[in-house]
Order: structure tokens, then C-alpha cells, then sequence
């Protein structure tokens, strides 16, 4: 017995060192962590339990059978994150780049399968070169496989991408298609073809981080959600992010202890509206100020930051977040914030997470670009999102509603299922100088002045809109966290179904 103890213990000290000391001591050297650090840093401290660490290659073409590496290039297994259950698997760039072999995907296979079976999600550490050029088309078989999980997983559990390294070719599409995806500054990037190709075909000279790094998709693309400075701090806040997500679709969404009050009474929010509609305020400070202990984890904080988009809790359960920033362009809705807020509200109603909506919002943004881009389209994505939501849905109209905007950001029309307006709201068609210049065109200045003041009393406030039903109430605004701590009280058991049908065609 102390002999296949001891051949055991070989095997798996064989297992764990991966590529060789020569090679985790260059990873370090990049100042990256390996696979197994990234894991213990992730998951609480001893519950991992690793699955498939024996597994070997089976490639028999380019010398391969003569370089053997048990676990074959990714660490797979569960654990758990502040004591609840996730799947993980982990790429270990010190094994053959990180390569994704058959024997490699069916490992990340497996676990994804057992995830869906039992209900928990998946966390996915990326780090690797791409597909094993030595295994061919088995290989982007492998790959293949994995991508059907992601489809078959999604909306079944929370599924969570960090890219700690390179991610290119076919490897950015499982990333691609998981709920939200966080990289690292500086040591990873995404993209489907790298310089040198696009060097060739387009004779464009782009480096990696300006191609497909952190900062290029949580700013431009919208491909991450987040940009964190390093290994450590990527993994951390994920173990924050986790906390907020229900462990699956048939799952609540989870619930911690809280001191601060469900009734408290915020003064603040009576007077951070500006006396002039044209001066900005910072949405940020009332979504902070309504949630628990002010705390809102943001995503995709600088993409599209016109329109605000995260998670934080009322009465310690989960709440999604999206609010108009009217810091940012007036909080006008356009393209990418369309698109990004159209993803978060899908996310939350397949998790059954509420979603509380907070308004300021002037209408979309006009001109040829957001025409030729195709903002009909982008903008109705919104639109169909919330429409088709069946969570619960609490709207806030803080100030200005205008328009179609007002139509799209979860109005009552939408099956909204508390509304409510703060006395500065103003709900109409347009702004009232517009209006005007059209309703009474030909007036002069003084004529124009006149007829907007007078157009101003008449529409620009939140009772016309309450007169017909479509505001449940005008509410005080510093009773805005009570309002909503009671409102999802109401609907925690609340029941909804949309008509039947195979899947719903979201205009893409």
C-alpha cells in the first residue's frame, strides 16, 4: 500500500508543478500568477476539489507522445466562493502555452456539464495560445464542444470569463458568449486576428494592448465588462462580483444580513436636482444613496457612461441597476448604451433579479452617425428588453422622460410594475421650447418665451402623466429607498409569463 501511496503522491506532485519550475518562474516574470495560485486566491481557502488532474493529451503526430504533461495545460474542479458552490476551470500557460487540446476541452467540458446538472456557476480563468496546432482540426473540435456548453449554460447558470492572458483566434468566442468577462491591464487581450495579420491584410500597425487589450474592450468595444490593474485584483473583486448572483436560473437570488434601514430617510435626495434643467447632476450619488450602505458594483463603468448599469441590494438581496447618468451627454440614450443596458436587463430577468430603474432622460441621440449605425435597431433592443422582462420592475422618474426614451426605460406601457415620479419630473413628448417651436411655428422670440413658460406649467411635471395611471405615484424623494424596499417586498412572489414560444428574435 505505502508504494501506490507513494506513486500517487509522485503523480501528483508531477501534476501540480505543470510545465516545470523554468516556466512557472517566467510567468511570474510577467507578473502573472499560475493557474493553481489564481484558484487559491480565488476560491475560500481549502475547498477546492480538482478533477481530472491525471488527464494526458492523445496526440501521437509531431513528437508529441514523447512530451507528456499530466493535466494536459488546465486545472478543472469546484470549490466555493464566501461558502456557496462554483465550477472552475483554470488554463496553465506553463503547459504547452496554455493550448487547448481534445483532452484539454473535454476536461472544461466536463465541469461545465456538472455545473449545469447540479445548478452553480462557472468561472472560467483564460490563458492560453489558442488551439493545439499539433492536434488539427481535433482540436477546433474541442473548442466546438466547449462553445455549445456556453450556449447550452446560458441563462441556466451565471457563466463568468477572466482573461489573465492571451485570448485570440476561436478562443475569444467561449469568453464572448459568457454572461460577463474581466481582464487584466497590461498581460491580457482579446481578438480574433492578431497584428501581424492585420498587418498583412490591411497594412495596419497596431500593438496588442491597442488591438484587443483591457482597456480597448471595457472603453470602446464593450467586449469586457471590467479593467483591472493585476492577477490579485481581478480575482478579489470577483469573489465580490459573485456574491450578487443567484447560484443558477431556478435559484433566488442570495441574501446577506443588513444593519442599514429599510425606511431610511435620505434629505439629500429633496435637493440634488439643480433649479435649471440644463445643469447636470450625478445619478451615481442617488443610486448610491437608495442602496444598502451605498454599495453598487458597477459594470462597464466606462463604456458607455451615459447610462449606468450594476448591482447592489435593498433589504441585503440583489437588485439590478440601470440609470441614466445625466453627467454624461444629459444621460441620452444612444447606441452603446442601448446595447449595454439591453444585455444587463436580459441577464437580470433570466436570473430573476429586480431591476430598479431610475430616469433622466432627454431622448436618443440625434445625427447621421446614430442613424447610419443603426440606432433604430440598437434603440429597440432596450425597448424589447425591458418589454419582455418579467421580474420585478421598479421605475424611478427623477427628472426629465421624453419621448420614446421615456416609452423605453421601463415606463408603465412596459408592464412596469411600480412607477413612481419625484415632483421634479418632467413626462412629455419633448422639452418644451422644442415644442413649441412647433406646435405655435412662426411666433417671434417673445411669442416663443411666452408659450414655453406657459407649456412648462402645463406639461413639465409628473401630474399629467399620474392623472392617466401611468405614474403610480409622486413620491418625496427622500422616501425613495422606503418606496422601493416596500415595493419588492410586494413582488418578491410575483408571477408572469410571456406567451409561449421557442425563443423570442431580439433585434440583433
Amino acid at each position: 500500500m505505502s508504494a501506490n501511496i507513494a506513486e500517487m503522491e509522485s503523480r501528483r506532485a508531477a501534476a501540480k508543478l505543470g510545465g516545470g519550475q523554468r516556466r512557472i518562474d517566467a510567468q511570474h516574470g510577467k507578473g502573472k500568477l499560475t493557474a493553481r495560485e489564481r484558484l487559491e486566491i480565488l476560491l475560500d481557502e481549502g475547498s477546492f476539489e480538482e478533477t481530472d488532474m491525471y488527464v494526458e493529451h492523445n496526440c501521437v503526430d509531431f513528437g508529441m507522445p514523447d512530451n507528456v504533461i499530466p493535466g494536459d495545460g488546465v486545472v478543472t474542479g469546484s470549490g466555493t466562493i464566501n461558502g456557496r458552490l462554483v465550477y472552475v476551470f483554470s488554463q496553465d500557460f506553463t503547459v504547452f502555452g496554455g493550448a487547448v487540446s481534445e483532452r484539454h476541452a473535454m476536461k472544461i467540458c466536463k465541469i461545465m456539464d456538472n455545473a449545469m446538472k447540479v445548478g452553480a456557476p462557472v468561472i472560467g480563468l483564460n490563458d492560453s495560445g489558442g488551439a493545439r496546432i499539433q492536434e488539427g482540426v481535433a482540436s477546433l473540435g474541442g473548442y466546438a464542444e466547449i462553445f455549445q456548453r456556453n450556449v447550452n449554460a446560458s441563462g441556466v447558470v451565471p457563466q463568468i470569463s477572466l482573461i489573465m492572458g492571451p485570448c485570440a483566434g476561436g478562443a475569444v468566442y467561449s469568453p464572448a458568449m459568457t454572461d460577463f468577462i474581466f481582464m487584466v491591464k497590461d498581460s491580457s487581450y482579446m481578438f480574433v486576428t492578431g497584428p501581424d495579420v492585420v498587418k498583412t491584410v490591411t497594412n495596419e500597425i497596431v500593438s496588442q494592448e491597442e488591438l484587443g487589450g483591457a482597456v480597448t474592450h471595457s472603453t470602446r468595444t464593450s467586449v469586457a465588462d471590467l479593467a483591472l490593474e493585476n492577477d490579485i485584483e481581478a480575482l478579489l473583486t470577483t469573489r465580490d462580483f459573485f456574491d450578487f448572483l443567484p447560484l443558477s436560473n431556478r435559484e433566488g437570488v442570495p441574501e446577506r444580513p443588513c444593519a442599514d434601514p429599510w425606511d431610511r430617510r435620505e434629505d439629500s435626495l429633496d435637493t440634488i436636482i439643480p433649479a435649471s434643467a440644463a445643469q447636470p447632476y450625478d445619478m451615481r450619488e442617488v443610486v448610491a444613496k437608495v442602496l444598502d450602505e451605498g454599495e453598487f458594483f458597477e459594470i462597464q463603468p466606462r463604456h458607455a457612461a451615459n447610462i449606468l448599469c450594476g448591482f447592489g441590494r435593498i433589504e441585503g438581496r440583489t437588485v439590478g441597476i440601470v440609470a441614466n447618468q445625466p453627467l454624461v451627454l444629459a444621460g441620452v440614450l444612444d447606441i452603446n448604451s442601448s446595447k449595454k443596458a439591453a444585455r444587463f436587463v436580459r441577464f437580470c430577468d433570466a436570473f430573476e433579479i429586480p431591476i430598479v430603474t431610475f430616469v433622466d432622460v432627454p431622448g436618443f441621440l440625434p445625427g447621421t452617425a446614430q442613424e447610419h449605425n443603426g440606432i433604430i435597431k440598437h434603440g429597440a433592443k432596450l425597448l424589447f428588453a425591458f418589454a419582455e422582462a418579467t421580474v420585478p420592475k421598479i421605475t424611478v422618474i427623477t427628472r426629465k422622460a421624453y419621448g420614446g426614451a421615456y416609452d423605453v426605460m421601463s415606463s408603465k406601457h412596459l408592464r412596469g410594475d411600480l412607477n413612481y415620479a419625484w415632483p421634479t419630473a418632467e413626462i412629455a413628448v419633448m422639452g418644451a421650447k422644442g415644442a413649441v417651436e412647433i406646435i405655435f411655428r412662426g411666433l417671434g422670440a417673445d411669442g416663443i418665451a411666452d408659450k414655453t413658460r406657459e407649456y412648462e406649467d402645463r406639461f413639465a411635471n409628473p401630474f399629467v402623466a399620474a392623472a392617466k395611471g401611468f405614474i403610480d405615484e409622486v413620491i418625496y424623494p427622500h422616501s425613495t429607498r422606503r418606496r422601493i424596499a416596500l415595493g419588492l417586498r410586494k413582488l418578491r412572489h410575483k408571477t408572469l409569463e410571456n406567451p409561449w414560444k421557442k425563443h423570442d428574435n431580439i433585434p440583433l
